[in-house]
């Protein structure tokens, strides 16, 4: 335990401090049970020690670990808790429990027998953790930590803090937040950057190397990650980088299932699987018009890359202009609301407010006549009635 005591302090002495993610002030850290899931390079790291190192007076009482950490495959995790509390340890930081092939059980056990003990864990966007093998839907709350917005990559970058916009206040134009915004920066250069290469926060330490270190991550998803949860054999792990192949050529579009089979190689029950797979490590985003969520007996009435960096970074041409507007609206609104596919016009939020995407000149065509319908346009500094700013949405959180 010395070790990992050494290596939790090493940790904490590197964290930055200068920045933090929104769901710092959005997790409620009373709780006893708390997990924290996301993609990799969202910052999940950071965010579990920042809070060990401002929130927490004495360290000694909290202690970080990473349970890809050789020590657990030959230790179990819940001695380890065990021991660490009986040493007066109060505050316990489990990094990556997806790596830790009895993460469910025994995080049930740690909880239901050391009720002095909090417990804050991370793992991969991919794990169900309310579907392990173990019920713990009634013991832990569970985040989820997206890439940054927007709004975090000025601040992150150029040190301008604003503060988030409500969804209903940007279309009901009320308050002056938005013309802060105009005093301060010209959005749409910063909004150009942020595209390419600003929704991993790992872009501050260096944009030279970015795209192949998002594609480090990428094929450590799919080599690590996703054979932990799902137990995919190699030929899948194959398959799975060729289906990401050729959805990078295609997305967004609406899918036929089983032509892009073929082109994957594989059965139409795998590709939907796989699909499924992906949507949930944070690599593809599904839209459907169906409201009761995403599973795999269900296709996909289109398909998006997740977020603007990953298109840019695996494309082998610029990727076309509509395509980036609709995949950063998709991204942007799908944290903090319900997006489904319309049957006119682009995208139906909160099953309430539709969204037709494109460029300054675009019209109303396509949603005249609806109610609560809006244009959403890129290259815009400022709204004119109900055509808003495309960059105006990366404020929501």
């Amino acid at each position: 335990m010395d070790r990992l005591k050494q290596i939790s302090s090493e940790h904490l002495r590197r964290t930055p401090m200068k920045f933090y993610r929104f769901l710092m002030d959005e997790i409620n850290w009373d709780d006893r049970l708390i997990g924290i899931s996301g993609a990799r390079g969202s910052g999940k790291t950071t965010l579990l020690l920042q809070y060990m190192k401002s929130k927490i007076s004495k360290t000694s009482d909290a202690l970080y670990v990473s349970l890809d950490d050789i020590y657990f495959s030959e230790n179990k995790l819940i001695y380890f808790a065990e021991n660490f509390y009986k040493q007066g340890g109060e505050f316990l930081f489990l990094d990556e429990v997806h790596k830790y092939p009895n993460w469910s059980q025994e995080l049930k056990n740690i909880y239901d027998s050391l009720p002095d003990l909090n417990i804050v864990f991370t793992s991969s966007s991919a794990l169900d953790i309310y579907r392990g093998s173990h019920d713990l839907s009634r013991r832990a709350l569970v985040y989820s930590l997206p890439g940054l917005s927007f709004r975090e990559f000025i601040e992150l970058k150029y040190k301008i803090k604003f503060p988030v916009l409500k969804l209903n206040h940007i279309l009901e134009n009320t308050g002056n937040k938005y013309w802060d915004i105009l005093e301060k920066i010209r959005p749409l250069k910063l909004f150009s950057e942020y595209l390419r290469h600003g929704y991993y926060p790992f872009f501050i330490e260096s944009t030279v190397n970015y795209t192949q270190r998002l594609m480090n991550i990428l094929n450590l998803v799919i080599e690590s990650d996703l054979p932990a949860i799902y137990h995919i054999d190699f030929y899948s792990i194959i398959k799975l980088k060729k289906m990401i192949s050729v959805l990078s050529r295609l997305v967004p579009y609406k899918p036929n299932i089983q032509k892009l089979a073929e082109q994957s190689g594989t059965t139409r029950d795998s590709l939907l699987k796989f699909l499924f797979y992906l949507e949930k490590a944070g690599i593809v985003k599904w839209l459907t018009k169906d409201t009761h969520g995403i599973n795999y007996l269900n296709k996909p009435d289109k398909l998006y890359l997740d977020n603007t960096n990953l298109m840019f970074s695996l494309a082998i041409e610029t990727p076309e202009k509509g395509n980036i507007r609709e995949t950063f609206f998709l991204n942007q609104l799908k944290v903090k609301h319900h997006v489904s596919y319309p049957e006119s016009g682009d995208f139906l939020v909160d099953n309430k407010y539709l969204f037709e995407v494109g460029g300054m000149s675009k019209t109303t065509k396509q949603i005249a006549g609806k109610k609560n319908a809006f244009i959403v346009a890129d290259d815009i500094e400022y709204r004119n009635k109900n055509k808003i700013p495309l960059w105006l949405v990366g404020f929501l959180y």
